[in-house]
């Protein structure tokens, strides 16, 4: 017995209901106009269809999982707590958009090695004048819809939040300073003489890195596994998603949504925080 949270744009009374009669559950209630909870409901097979047929996300939670209990809450960057691929738009800068981002797709799905990908799309934008980097910052990164509003429940409730990225550290020092981070780790690329070398500085942030960084940090806040969350959309982010109590596919590659705890494919960042009590 667990917990069914429903949401979606479009999620209403009528749907609920036919999903409760599926999963009957000992009651219903209601979280946001868009997302309900249904308490101790029983799986069943129709009601993955049902949803996935009906743009609506699901997820089932142990019950009991509070928001206000969390410790720590860590998410990818790209694509996930911004709506860009960094990397991609600077591709685009240099005139090597389709190249570039062919390669991060293909990384995301898991179909190639992520540090070989990265070293290829960052020599291919060797040359690149460092002002590109300020460009794509102020002209291009949104942040995803929910995400402020899921840092602000996180701050309300003294979750730490950590961010983590194979990108860069001129965005992830930036979102830092902006948003209230409180930790980060990425990827530092190497300048010289104003223009990007093709070349980063010091270890790769792949896989192992961001499931290593979210354990030292989970360690030093002193938190269980169920009192953390990690979000993340590619392949390179399910070692650490595989480390965290709840696990979240955020618009994710199917590789990623077949392994974590539930995934978000219509609702905004905000949708997290409905998954908890």
């Amino acid at each position: 017995m667990a917990n069914l949270v429903l949401q979606g744009p479009t999620l209403g009374k009528a749907q609920v209901d036919a999903l409760a009669a599926m999963a009957r559950p000992s009651r219903v209630e209601g979280i946001t106009a868009r997302a309900f909870r249904l308490r101790n409901a029983r799986k069943d097979e129709a009601i993955a269809s049902y949803c996935e047929a009906r743009n609506i996300d699901y997820g089932w939670i142990p019950e009991g999982r509070r928001f206000a209990d969390l410790k720590l809450l860590a998410m990818d960057m790209d694509s996930t707590l911004i709506t860009i691929e960094c990397i991609d738009e600077l591709g685009d800068l240099a005139g090597k958009k389709a190249e570039i981002a062919a390669l991060t797709a293909q990384a995301m799905r898991g179909e190639i090695e992520y540090r070989e990908s990265l070293r290829r799309r960052v020599a291919a934008i060797a040359g690149l004048d460092e002002s590109a980097l300020a460009r794509v910052y102020e002209e291009r990164l949104k942040l995803t819809p929910g995400a402020e509003a899921l840092i602000a429940a996180c701050k309300k409730h003294d979750v730490k939040l950590l961010l983590v990225s194979g990108g860069f550290t001129f965005f992830t020092d930036r979102l830092k300073a902006r948003l209230g981070i409180d930790y980060t780790i990425s990827n530092v690329l190497e300048v010289q003489g104003g223009n990007l070398t093709g070349a980063l500085i010091g270890d790769i942030v792949d896989a192992d890195a961001k499931a290593k960084r979210f354990l030292q940090v989970a360690a030093q806040l002193g938190a269980r596994k169920e009192h953390t969350v990690a979000i993340g959309d590619g392949a390179n982010d399910l070692k650490m998603m595989n480390e965290a109590g709840i696990s979240v596919a955020f618009r994710a590659k199917p590789v990623v949504r077949a392994q974590a705890s539930c995934a978000l494919n219509w609702t905004g960042l905000d949708g997290v925080a409905n998954l908890f009590e």
